[in-house]
């Protein structure tokens, strides 16, 4: 089945825990590939350079397609793995995560550091928020001038986007519409223009929830 829409953070941010002493910093950014992904868990490394660990975990493409993690250097499963697990548990793609570990002397233990990873992610993810991402068709109608107008409110009033509109010999309204309703486009362009509007999809973008 086709993935029409997924789940991603709502925007950039960091959030950080003190555990025992040590110091969690969890930076969460949104990503589109994996190589982006590595670059921030690399700027994070040169930013932080006194901190001993840079653990991370990410989720691309929108089902899920890449995930990867990694416990640089704390002991296997207890770093990546659990933020990994926290990411796929909130159904997320296209983010990284990156948990920066500052030691403060005092061993956690594997259980105190599975919660303390976990814990750092769930809280960045709970300051950050997160939104639904749409995948829109777009399309193109030709109306006449006389039309444009009434066409345009029309078409708003159903709830379907006009992202712009060309003015030439006619005007070409650049619409919008989630993959999932474009079945509905066609019979109300249709209704609103007694049949004589041309209609054509021109392309298809993911887009941040059209509210």
């Amino acid at each position: 089945m086709t993935t029409t829409s997924y789940l991603t953070i709502a925007r950039d941010g960091e959030v950080e825990l003190e555990v025992k002493r040590s110091r969690f910093l969890c930076t969460l950014e949104r990503v589109e590939s994996e190589e982006h992904a590595r670059a921030v868990v690399e700027r994070l490394r040169k930013q932080h350079w006194a901190a001993r660990h840079h653990c991370s975990a990410f989720v691309i493409g929108p089902g899920g397609e890449i995930t990867r993690s990694s416990d640089d250097g704390e002991p296997s499963g207890t770093a990546g793995a659990p933020m990994l697990e926290v990411l796929l548990g909130h159904e997320l793609s296209d983010v990284v995560a990156v948990v920066t570990r500052w030691f403060g002397g005092v061993l956690l233990g594997t259980g105190g550091l599975v919660r303390a990873y976990s814990d750092s992610v769930r809280a960045g993810l709970d300051a950050v928020g997160t939104l639904r991402r749409v995948l829109v068709l777009e399309h193109e109608l030709v109306v006449s001038h006389t039309e444009a107008g009434r066409i345009d409110n029309e078409l708003r009033s159903r709830g379907v986007h006009v992202l712009d509109a060309t003015y030439a010999a006619d005007v070409t309204l650049r619409l919008g519409v989630p993959a999932d309703e474009q079945g509905a486009l066609a019979p109300l362009v249709a209704e609103l223009t007694a049949g004589t509007g041309g209609l054509r999809e021109t392309g298809s973008r993911w887009a941040d929830h059209l509210g």
